[in-house]
């Protein structure tokens, strides 16, 4: 995705969660204005079964939010912290004006941002 000089390459993993899952990374990006690290740290959730409001999310969830979904009709299964259910991936941001790049990695997965130095001029 991009807008301007930002583009941003990134994808999340966990077969038929993975819509959810980024759409979830974009919204956190765009709405929530994190940064790429943040947004794949955020807490999450994944649809499970087929048709009705049953979900797994993650118990990094306010408790408050939790409450008022369940008693909106949501059928909510509480899972870890930092649960696999709901899909890890990486993300790249690359500022086009500026030439830097950002890295991210997803905490529920393996896998890291390591920095590059700089190519001498």
């Amino acid at each position: 995705m991009e807008r301007g000089d930002i583009h941003i390459g990134f994808g999340i993993m966990r077969g038929g969660n993975q819509p959810l899952a980024q759409a979830q990374f974009v919204s956190d990006i765009i709405d929530y204005r994190m940064n790429i690290q943040q947004a794949l740290e955020a807490p999450r959730f994944n649809k499970f079964g087929r048709g009705g409001c049953s979900y797994l999310i993650e118990s990094r969830v306010p408790k408050k939010t939790l409450t008022g979904l369940s008693v909106l009709g949501y059928d909510l299964r509480v899972v870890g912290p930092y649960a696999e259910w709901v899909g890890g991936g990486q993300a790249v941001l690359h500022n086009s004006e500026t030439g830097v790049n950002f890295g991210a990695s997803d905490p529920r997965k393996d896998g890291e941002a390591v920095p590059e130095p700089s190519p001498a001029n």
